[in-house]
């Protein structure tokens, strides 16, 4: 239940911003007046995403998962000044995938500005059917083994047969499951435990699945 509530709260909360927006960048006005009409344009093109609204006006259907709230601390000649810092994690399910963080001093406010922030680093995922034991050539899970890093947390991401599922932790599984990754194996090395650090290194991993060159590249 609470998650069908927080469901259409995002839902309101998108179509309110897409009726009020105005844009202010380049590829704003494109989509508005119908230039660009789909989020394989945007990268193809090469262009960056600067307002948050493109992702919802390009992606009616992505969805919002709040994978870590923390309560962090700074030192100043005042005192120690607290906030809480939030990690938003965005995706269709379709192959694009965006993390963000925020940090303010309520926690609705820091979840608002981490999934803006998400949505201003959503990144396309290549999907496909990498493993020896399947060869369906369906897009379940990725087409080679890719590795992501963030501070000392690595991990390793292993194409897997259809019908494996997600062998891995529940932060991976939400990020892997928002970008439609799903089955695979996953290895993990370093402090795990730091929930923001392995959760980037799990978008990092997801991130090079266009940066790394695949063997059938190579033939070509």
């Amino acid at each position: 239940m609470r998650y069908s509530r927080r469901r259409r709260y995002t839902k309101r909360r998108t179509s309110e911003s897409l009726e009020e927006w105005a844009p202010m960048t380049r590829l704003g006005k494109m989509i508005q007046e119908g230039r660009i009409a789909s989020i394989e344009e945007v990268f193809m093109e090469g262009l960056r995403i600067r307002e948050p609204q493109i992702v919802d006006a390009l992606l009616p259907g992505i969805q919002e998962e709040v994978i870590n709230i923390n309560l962090v601390q700074k030192q100043t000649d005042a005192g120690e000044k607290s906030r809480f810092r939030a990690i938003v994690a965005v995706g269709n399910r379709e192959g694009y995938i965006g993390l963000g963080s925020g940090k303010t001093r309520q926690v609705r406010a820091a979840i608002e500005k981490a999934a803006i922030d998400a949505r201003l680093n959503l990144v396309p995922v290549r999907r496909g059917c990498g493993s020896w034991e399947c060869s369906c050539g369906r897009p379940h899970s990725v087409q080679f083994q890719v590795e992501g890093k963030c501070g000392g947390v690595r991990i390793v991401i292993l194409p897997g047969p259809r019908g494996l599922g997600l062998v891995t932790s529940e932060v991976s599984k939400v990020i892997l499951g928002l970008a439609g990754i799903k089955d695979c194996w996953t290895r993990s090395y370093g402090s795990t435990r730091t929930v923001p650090s392995f959760a980037y290194a799990v978008f990092d991993a997801l991130k090079r699945t266009y940066s790394l060159i695949t063997p059938a590249d190579w033939v070509r």
